[in-house]
């Protein structure tokens, strides 16, 4: 028992004398070291998701949705379509064979008033015999097509009834990127629905898409059946008209992008006092720079709208603008891309005035420009809006002829890159000097046959199309 023991006390001495020896010569203490926090910093999360997460709990959709839900239809037109049949007329005399059929296609709109006027895209009611609105509570009338605006994408419906919920219209000019949204649709006929997301990007210029050049572009979730729904702020203050979405599939995958309400807001007023749209321009040719374009110009500003020539008795010229200015600056908002100045530009009338900053040999000036209306001289079957060019701005294009391109409607055109400004000056090496030059040269082509057109891009250079 005491040999026990012994060896108990012996293996117990063993281990603290080698534990204390461990502790003295290897395993050093810990240095802890306070600082006092800056009681700001402490309430700004570290973590990046937690951020996200934490600021979209804390942002309060339920009064955006409230305010707009009931204000969001669902917009079903049909349209009526006759076919006839040559053989069965051919056998069993006229009248046989002829079919008349119904196409239904469907989308969303909004209240804009009480006394049920309506937006929504244009794409949405083109070519209906008859459009019919519910309402978020069920209630169907039949809608009247005030008018339409095809460039915009835009139509104003009314509907006889009063006492409606609407949404008022917001400044999309004040949206910010960053910014929490809702989108409102009423795509399937089963009431509104809503979905939240950010302003991704503004002034999105999707090419082939329209004719619009300046989008809201977000990451609320959009379906088919929602283009013309509402595009509301936190605070339920309408600022876009949802649009299109960019997809493969046909289906949401990231983005959607709307009309912004400013321009709607032109659109619509024009609608209601003129029965059509009053397109205003400043009356100047040019694009957007970049660094490459600013190297080659040996213009220190790599952002802004570059001014190539400038429309003969046109507000800009008459303002005193000059080839090689670059436009910085429209009123308070900010022009970097084309975009920019045309969806600014578009949310004017004729015979408005525009604050214009621009730099001169870099020096900043400003200059109130009166905007003029335009006039659509033209469009081709190429699908193109082209206007012709005077001998001078001919002479400071550095070319004898041709017709400048101010509309894209052809989609394959746009996919190919051609876009505003482009001048055409031949068509299977035939000299281009009027649009009706250009009319009767694809007049006088047969179905199929190849056709050649040169054109000069924005920077001067020739590029050759060619198409069937």
């Amino acid at each position: 028992m005491k040999k026990i023991l012994t060896l108990i006390l012996i293996s117990a001495l063993g281990g603290a004398i080698t534990l204390g020896t461990y502790v003295l010569f290897f395993d050093k203490p810990q240095v802890q070291i306070e600082k006092s926090a800056d009681p700001l910093l402490n309430t700004i999360p570290t973590n990046y998701s937690n951020a996200m997460y934490s600021s979209a709990e804390n942002t309060d959709f339920t009064v955006a949705a409230e305010k707009t839900l009931n204000a969001v239809v669902h917009v079903k037109n049909r349209m009526y379509k006759t076919v006839k049949d040559p053989f069965a007329e051919y056998f069993y005399g006229e009248g046989y064979g002829t079919r008349q059929y119904s196409q239904i296609g469907t989308g969303s709109g909004v209240i804009i008033a009480a006394d049920g006027y309506i937006v929504t895209n244009n794409h949405v009611i083109k070519n209906a015999t008859d459009i019919e609105v519910t309402l978020n509570n069920k209630k169907i009338y039949k809608a009247k097509l005030i008018g339409a605006d095809p460039t915009n994408d835009i139509a104003l419906l009314k509907i006889d009834t009063k006492n409606l919920p609407y949404i008022t219209l917001g400044d999309s000019d004040n949206v910010k990127v960053g910014e929490w949204v809702l989108a409102v649709g009423n795509p399937y006929n089963l009431t509104s629905t809503v979905t939240a997301g950010i302003i991704s990007a503004k002034g999105r210029d999707l090419d082939g898409t329209n004719n619009i050049d300046s989008f809201l572009q977000t990451d609320a979730a959009v379906n088919a059946g929602n283009s013309g729904g509402a595009l509301v702020n936190i605070r339920g203050e309408l600022i876009g008209i949802n649009t299109a979405i960019s997809s493969m599939t046909g289906s949401f995958i990231g983005y959607s992008f709307a009309i912004p309400s400013n321009i709607a807001k032109k659109v619509i007023e024009d609608l209601m006092e003129f029965g059509n749209v009053q397109k205003a321009i400043l009356g100047i040719n040019g694009v957007e720079l970049d660094s490459e374009l600013a190297d080659k110009l040996n213009i220190e500003n790599t952002s802004g709208f570059y001014i190539s020539n400038v429309v003969e008795k046109s507000g800009a010229q008459k303002a005193g603008l000059k080839p090689n200015d670059v436009i910085v600056k429209l009123d308070n908002v900010k022009i970097t891309t084309f975009a920019d100045l045309n969806g600014y530009i578009s949310t004017k009338r004729p015979n408005d005035v525009v604050n214009v900053s621009y730099l001169r040999n870099d020096k900043m000036y400003q200059v109130n420009v009166t905007l003029i209306k335009y006039e659509t001289t033209k469009v081709s079957a190429l699908g193109l809006g082209l206007e012709n060019l005077t001998s001078a701005e001919l002479k400071k294009l550095n070319i004898t002829n041709g017709v400048r391109i101010t509309e894209i409607t052809n989609k394959e055109l746009a996919n190919y890159g051609v876009k505003k400004g482009y001048v055409i000056t031949s068509i299977d090496d035939n000299k281009v000097y009027t649009i009706d030059d250009v009319n009767n040269m694809i007049a006088n082509k047969s179905s199929g046959e190849v056709m050649r057109i040169e054109m000069r891009n924005l920077k001067g250079e020739q590029e050759r199309y060619i198409f069937r």
